[in-house]
């Protein structure tokens, strides 16, 4: 017990020893004396100890407290970066799904590339892969710019590249008009009736037999022209070149 809790209660006893009536005081044995006054003492050393194990407690009990709110903080630093790892993540999770997102993308329109496309041109609808179909409009595009050279280089290498292809009997024909217009008439006959020969049915096939019959007139083989111009208005006769071909064999006539 502090000093300070100790002094009243010292002072109490030795009041009370101080009032005690003097004949009463006479009737006490200094063993009972000793004894009151040890019993006395014991009791005055309990209540120190008793205070002293509050004192005791009480340290713990704060010490405890600290050791909690240490722990309370650690735990709360913890879940904090727990919260900013968990939002790392989430943003490693989201740019990793719009990587994998970006990349299917890139996957499905490389694969389109290759994919087979559905074509309409002159009547007739096929299939061809994506190259294919971009070659041809790329010859054709230099014939309408006028290049025409340049044209007739690119459909016979087409016409090699894809023997197969359902733009043969177009191809033949654009080559064939390119072939004419850089003045290679006998060449120009060759690639017209290849299409002839390949595709009598096709939607150019008339044209292309105006085409052999307007070289045929630059050769100035007129007799040859003029079977060409029959043989047109005997197999195409509701064709729009059957009246060019009507008007061209009353001339040669």
């Amino acid at each position: 017990m502090p000093p300070l809790r100790r002094a009243p209660l010292l002072l109490a006893l030795a009041l009370a020893c101080a009032y005690v009536p003097q004949g009463r005081a006479a009737l006490f044995e200094d063993s009972e004396a000793r004894r009151a006054i040890l019993e006395m003492r014991q009791r005055v050393d309990a209540l120190q100890q008793s205070g002293q194990r509050a004192g005791e407690d009480n340290a713990q009990l704060r010490r405890s407290l600290l050791d909690l709110q240490s722990q309370i903080d650690a735990l709360k630093a913890e879940v904090a970066g727990l919260r900013g790892q968990n939002e790392q993540l989430g943003r490693e999770v989201a740019e990793l799904q719009r990587r994998q997102k970006d990349i299917a993308q890139g996957v499905d329109e490389r694969l389109r590339q290759f994919e087979p496309v559905q074509v309409s041109i002159d009547g007739q609808q096929f299939q061809a892969d994506p190259g294919e179909k971009r070659d041809f409009e790329a010859a054709l595009a230099r014939f309408r710019e006028g290049r025409y050279a340049d044209a007739q280089g690119l459909f016979a290498t087409f016409l090699k590249q894809y023997p197969g292809s359902g733009y043969l009997p177009s191809a033949r024909f654009w080559l064939g008009n390119a072939q004419y217009a850089t003045r290679d008439y006998k060449e120009a006959v060759q690639t017209f009736r290849a299409l002839l020969a390949a595709a009598p049915q096709h939607a150019r096939a008339p044209e292309a037999m105006l085409s052999i019959a307007n070289c045929q007139i630059e050769l100035k083989e007129v007799r040859g022209a003029r079977k060409t111009l029959e043989d047109l208005l005997h197999a195409y006769p509701q064709s729009e070149a059957a009246p060019a071909a009507k008007e061209r064999l009353a001339r040669l006539k």
